[in-house]
């Protein structure tokens, strides 16, 4: 995840971005048997699968060695940036990075609090449905048993496989299990390792990056690298594009998982494509012909990849439905633990996943942890609430598809990634629909009444006459109007849950959905 003043221009840039072109010398990936290929116009037969849909709600574990030093997301690049705070903050803490660097970081990276069985039950009991585990991000230093790289969890740092025991909890709740993948950037993200300060007393010296002893942590030195900017994402290095092709495929031959997250677009072409197929040909053939399969990116209107797998917005929302499936990533706090952060409010969460689901999306949730592996205050009172809001209100997110209209009321907020504040009003409303039930939810905590334009009985959206009315998690029967202009549903007190009310609309004939 990129630091937030650079955040929008990498995703302009990700939107927009065209495949490298690939030398006679390109690295080319071994396809494995099955109908998808390499070729982009073999993904048009992708359709994303029933529990992805049906899910609505994630998890996800962004958590590494960057946690140790409670300063915050991209550490392992900024503290090799002169000037840069996270640079002044491993100054006064660890040392000159030509020194001490990166790679002395890892090793007091001991998850000694860990434990994925209790993590796992706070996040099912809060209304997970999927969870995923962090596999690699930008710092080159894998989470698993990685059979290509020596950098990873189980020789140093915990000394433990940690996609595996998150995988063993996430079974045994029965979540879907998904890993996500950072390493692509890597390649240029670490080049500022390989830098130097431009002034004062260690001005020329190179930091610890330069040393040839650790280039499988930093990359061998190169020409390509985003440096202090973001010139490019992807490096055009046919031997990068191999080790993470081998990488990437030895975490999903381990793991099997239900769901890959790539934190970007599509990789180096015709190898990242060659990937995905193996992943959904392989997913394939272990479920019988069935493709389980989830892959999530941000490749939108790339043309490489935007109609296969599910789009990924990070820490953003769509402005409408959106035609097919789709996956807001955000975090509760900063991506790695940073001390100050301001967390988001429950409330704001419980907004976001309504918006999100009542426009064919999913959520997932970083829910932040310290480096010992245990939760901070915010987190765990985050959960703690959430699971109040969702054992009441489940209903209207799970398994719903979208209404014939998204919502209605006087917020308006644009969509885009990073771009998620929105200022909603309990006169914000978005609905979702399963059987023959509309189910409205308020974006704030209404008092006396809920007005609803957009089931009244001459509104635009109406048609089906209105059977009954119900507050979910309330048992007795409410007062409720169907005017010309609106559907008036009167409130009991107290509300059986805060941040959010939900209301069960069923309607007759049984209600249609929209298109997705």
């Amino acid at each position: 995840m990129a630091p937030r003043p650079l955040r929008r221009w990498i995703f302009t840039a990700l939107l927009t971005c065209t495949p490298p072109a690939f030398s006679a010398d390109a690295y080319v990936a071994p396809l494995r048997p099955g109908p998808f290929t390499s070729e982009t116009a073999s993904f048009k037969q992708y359709q994303v699968p029933e529990w992805f849909r049906d899910a609505k709600f994630g998890i996800w574990s962004h958590w590494g060695p960057q946690a140790v030093p409670r300063a915050g997301d991209w550490y392992a690049r900024n503290m090799y940036i002169e000037g840069h705070p996270q640079y002044q903050h491993h100054l006064q803490h660890y040392g000159h990075p030509s020194q001490t660097g990166y790679k002395d970081i890892i090793p007091l990276w001991h998850a000694e609090r860990f434990d994925p069985d209790a993590l796992m039950a706070l996040y099912a009991k809060a209304g997970a449905k999927y969870f995923v585990s962090m596999a690699v991000h930008h710092d080159n230093f894998d989470l698993w048993n990685s059979r290509y790289h020596s950098w990873n969890a189980v020789n140093m740092g915990p000394h433990r496989d940690i996609v595996g025991v998150w995988q063993q909890a996430a079974r045994k709740r029965g979540l879907a299990f998904g890993v996500s993948e950072h390493l692509g950037a890597s390649y240029g993200w670490l080049a500022t390792s390989h830098g130097q300060d431009k002034s004062g007393p260690l001005a020329g010296v190179p930091y610890d990056g330069a040393n040839p002893a650790y280039q499988e942590l930093y990359h061998p030195a190169h020409d390509e690298g985003l440096h202090d900017n973001l010139d490019n994402w992807y490096a055009t290095s046919p031997a990068w594009h191999e080790e993470w092709f081998k990488r990437i495929s030895d975490l999903l031959d381990s793991y099997q998982p239900d769901l890959l997250y790539t934190d970007g677009g599509l990789p180096f072409g015709a190898v990242g494509r060659t990937l995905i197929a193996n992943y959904y040909n392989g997913n394939l053939a272990a479920h019988n012909g069935r493709l389980n399969a989830v892959y999530t990116h941000k490749s939108q209107g790339s043309g490489d990849f935007s109609d296969a797998g599910v789009l990924d917005v990070e820490r953003g929302v769509l402005s409408g439905i959106h035609p097919q499936p789709w996956q807001t990533d955000t975090s509760i706090g900063d991506w790695f633990y940073s001390d100050g952060y301001k967390y988001k409010s429950t409330a704001e969460v419980i907004y976001m996943l309504a918006d999100i689901v009542s426009k064919n999306g999913n959520l997932l949730l970083n829910v932040v942890q310290y480096a010992d592996g245990s939760l901070p205050p915010e987190s765990r009172k985050f959960l703690d609430e959430m699971a109040v809001w969702i054992g009441v209100n489940g209903e209207a997110i799970y398994g719903t598809r979208p209404w014939k209209v998204y919502g209605e009321g006087p917020t308006q907020h644009a969509g885009g990634a990073m771009n998620e504040n929105g200022a909603y009003t309990a006169q914000d409303i978005r609905f979702t629909a399963k059987g023959n039930a509309v189910y409205a939810i308020t974006l704030g905590q209404p008092s006396a009444e809920v007005v609803i334009q957009s089931l009244g009985k001459k509104a635009r959206y109406a048609g089906a006459p209105i059977q009954s009315v119900r507050l979910l998690g309330h048992k007795a029967a409410l007062t409720w109007t169907q005017r010309d202009d609106a559907l008036v549903v009167k409130l009991p007190q107290p509300l059986p849950a805060t941040q959010a009310a939900a209301f069960k609309i069923e309607l007759s004939p049984p209600v249609r959905a929209a298109n997705p």
